[in-house]
C-alpha cells in the first residue's frame, strides 16, 4: 500500500497499525478518535499544525526499515515468502 496525504488514517492503521506510535511521537494523539479514522492523513497534520511532509517521511521511513529488516530475516534463514 502506498501511504499518500489523502490516505485516511482508518487506512494507514489497518494497514500497519504500528503506525500509530509514528502519529503520537509526532504529536497526532487522537488518531483512535472516530472522527479521524474517515480523515485523511493531510487533514488530520492541518488540524494538528504539522507539515504534512514531514509525518509522511517519518512513516515512509518506518516502512523502509521495516522492509530491510524482514529481508535481513528471510536472507538469513533462506526464505523466499514475500
Amino acid at each position: 500500500m502506498e501511504i499518500t496525504r489523502q490516505t485516511t488514517i482508518g487506512e494507514i492503521l489497518t494497514y500497519d497499525e504500528d503506525i500509530a506510535y509514528i502519529l503520537s511521537d509526532c504529536g497526532m494523539h487522537c488518531f483512535g478518535c472516530p472522527a479521524s479514522i474517515g480523515e485523511t492523513l493531510e487533514a488530520a497534520c492541518e488540524v494538528h499544525w504539522l507539515e504534512v511532509d514531514d509525518v509522511l517521511e517519518a512513516i515512509h521511513d518506518y516502512e523502509l526499515n521495516k522492509k530491510k529488516k524482514m529481508e535481513k530475516v528471510r536472507e538469513k534463514f533462506g526464505l523466499n515468502v514475500v
